[in-house]
């Protein structure tokens, strides 16, 4: 009997991994094995071992990557995210350009609260590549919305390619941009930079 229960805590487990897994949207799978971390530049009171170990989550803090392209954000993003729904967190991954768009669409068909709430269950979020298209000011205001409903209750990671003095072109709203750089992240989240050459054009040179 002993063994029958563990056998089902066991598969229940796998099943809520497994569903967790595919709820979070990942475009692929990523794993810390073998990630460089080189590149990287920590804060002084914040390291690799604090990240690795998603203190972040449990403490409902933001973290911002920042860096040139290929250099390994989504990558750590992506991975980070993956462990968090190994130990059961509820997570989700968009790209900025999708979120935008997935929240442009519920406010045009009048469901913007439950996308909203859907969103708002995650317990992470990763918005990736803030900065490769700009936002509009409608745009500017639904992202917002949701960094402004995550403040204290979700962890949100953001990749970008863009300095905290240049999101005010990313955004239409150069206020928006002061509250969600600011307010909201520079004060409750922490900084990690991405330095050297792209790992993708490095690697293609090496073949």
């Amino acid at each position: 009997m002993h063994a029958w229960m563990n056998a089902e805590i066991d598969s229940r487990e796998r099943s809520k991994r497994a569903r967790l897994l595919k709820q979070a949207g990942f475009p692929q799978t990523k794993t810390l094995d073998g990630y460089d971390w080189t590149p990287l530049r920590f804060p002084v009171d914040y390291g690799r071992q604090a990240l690795e170990s998603l203190d972040f989550v449990e403490h409902t803090q933001d973290v911002v990557m920042f860096g040139p392209p290929g250099t390994g954000k989504t990558h750590l993003a992506i991975a980070l995210a993956r462990q968090a729904c190994l130990e059961g967190v509820p997570t989700r991954f968009f790209t900025a350009a999708e979120l935008v768009m997935r929240l442009l669409r519920a406010n045009a068909e009048n469901r913007l609260d439950r996308e909203l709430s859907q969103i708002g269950r995650a317990r992470l979020l990763v918005v990736d590549e803030l900065g490769y298209i700009p936002i509009d000011e409608e745009g500017s205001r639904l992202l917002f919305q949701v960094a402004a409903n995550a403040y204290e209750r979700q962890s949100i990671v953001y990749t970008t390619n863009i300095e905290f003095s240049g999101w005010g072109r990313i955004f239409g709203d150069p206020n928006t941009a002061r509250r969600l750089s600011i307010d909201r992240t520079v004060h409750h989240g922490r900084m990690i930079r991405f330095e050297g050459d792209s790992y993708r054009k490095t690697h293609a040179l090496m073949q």
